[in-house]
């Protein structure tokens, strides 16, 4: 995302509370893909040169079902000045991921566990990923193996997601989406991918460094990955460590390459 985007997004941000009503993040992601079925009315929204007020009209006249707090939220969002509509789609959508996760403090946690059932699954994966198979079967699907098993509010996210992937891997999305929850809720997502499990001492002594790192408290996904050989790779948002056997690994067939 843009630095112009990434400004919009963290202004339009002070706009979610806990004031919000519990359906504000669904009718936010609503909206969201609204916006990407319809790139003129996204061009029209996310137009900085456009009048402040003739945007926060065409909110209340097209979105006027909404509650309060979800169209003040998309207000501000497209007061912003976004580097492209489609930035301005995307920051739409994390609006309504931060909104769910005011009212559900599992989201993170669910998504997480998602994420880690599709990407074990190979069909799976090809099911809910499939160009060619309709969105709504690809929905039914998905409700069908949640049902029950997480909150009836991560499985409606999980659904949008599902529908509305835009060319993005679903465990990725999932995973983004589990980030975006925690940082609502103040705390840090660390994906920590490693060759063998650690011990609950290393998880221990490695959350306490990475807390130290972020300054706020950070919640640890264990990978194993054998290939890795051995080490570990720590991401961090947009932030990687990478000490695995297989980078050093890499790095100096590089260099012998040279």
């Amino acid at each position: 995302m843009g630095s112009a985007s990434r400004e919009a997004l963290a202004q339009a941000r002070t706009a979610i509370t806990g004031r919000l009503a519990q359906s504000a993040g669904a009718e936010l992601l609503q909206a969201a893909s609204r916006l990407a079925e319809n790139p003129a009315l996204a061009a029209a929204l996310g137009d900085a040169a456009a009048p402040a007020e003739a945007k926060a009209q065409v909110v209340e006249r097209l979105f006027g079902g909404f509650s309060a707090g979800a169209r003040s939220v998309l207000s501000a969002a497209a007061q912003g000045r976004w580097s492209n509509t489609d930035e301005f789609v995307d920051g739409v959508e994390e609006l309504g991921l931060r909104a769910e996760s005011v009212s559900n403090a599992a989201l993170s946690d669910e998504l997480l566990a998602v994420a880690d059932v599709v990407g074990s699954s190979h069909e799976l994966q090809l099911n809910l990923g499939s160009k060619l198979a309709e969105p709504a079967g690809k929905v039914a699907l998905v409700q069908s193996l949640l049902n029950g098993k997480i909150s009836a509010q991560s499985t409606q996210v999980v659904s949008y997601l599902v529908a509305n992937s835009r060319g993005r891997r679903l465990d990725t999305m999932l995973r983004n989406g589990a980030r975006v929850a925690a940082d609502q809720a103040g705390t840090e997502l660390a994906t920590v991918t490693v060759a063998a499990p650690l011990s609950a001492d290393q998880q221990s002594r490695l959350a306490r460094a990475l807390e130290q790192t972020a300054g706020r408290p950070v919640k640890i996904t264990t990978v194993i990955d054998p290939a890795l050989v051995g080490g570990i790779r720590i991401q961090i948002a947009d932030d990687i460590i990478d000490g695995s056997v297989r980078a050093r690994l890499e790095e100096l067939r590089q260099q012998l390459a040279a």
